[in-house]
């Protein structure tokens, strides 16, 4: 929780209560259902949470935005976003049931009302969102053919509409069909932990 403290220091009590709840919730709960690497799971502040929240370095989400996480897994990046941007409004999918299953126990154990969790997979989503966002659920041209036709296009944010797209290691070849619309944010720029060094943001505004 440390960590989260210092690179968030301008939390609200309630958020710091969210945010340390988390350790206990997802500890418990991977005992039962594996959704988060047992060899990772002591570094679910840095790993996940924090990880997570790198996002809310280069946007601060403005009230009432939507928000899609494909691919949630056990919810992230949108639980700790979620807490984050309590006025903003998150939509967790994953085609597992049972990945599902975690995040809604995580949402109500937080009280989070701002959390719709839904087992589906994104092509079968028929709304539209201001943003969509995951964790390399997959190569980023297959992630954008699955979701270019469900972005919002009014903008009302710093950024305009798209994908925001956490991705490790180098990203050259998948991003070389989008190299002159996408714009690359080095996270070890924000946070300086090791873990950090090769992790990246891929923010592509939709054009219409």
């Amino acid at each position: 929780m440390d960590i989260i403290n210092k690179y968030f220091p301008n939390l609200t009590i309630g958020q710091r209560e969210q945010f340390a709840l988390l350790k206990e919730i997802y500890f418990e709960w991977n005992t039962k259902i594996n959704v988060i690497s047992r060899k990772d799971i002591g570094q679910l502040y840095e790993h996940h949470v924090l990880h997570s929240l790198a996002i809310a370095k280069i946007i601060k989400f403005s009230k009432n935005t939507h928000i899609l996480d494909v691919g949630t897994g056990g919810g992230f990046p949108g639980i700790p976003l979620a807490i984050l941007f309590p006025d903003s409004h998150f939509h967790l999918i994953d085609s597992i049931g049972k990945k599902i299953t975690v995040v809604e126990a995580v949402s109500s154990s937080l009280g989070l009302q701002n959390v719709f969790s839904e087992q589906t997979r994104v092509e079968a989503l028929n709304k539209k969102y201001d943003f969509i966002v995951s964790r390399a659920v997959t190569s980023f041209p297959e992630f954008y053919n699955w979701v270019k036709n469900k972005i919002n296009p009014v903008s009302k944010n710093n950024l305009k509409n798209g994908i925001i797209y956490l991705k490790g290691g180098d990203i050259k070849d998948e991003i070389k069909d989008f190299y002159t619309s996408t714009t690359i944010f080095e996270i070890a720029d924000f946070f300086n932990e090791p873990f950090f060094e090769t992790k990246k943001i891929i923010y592509l505004p939709i054009k219409f």
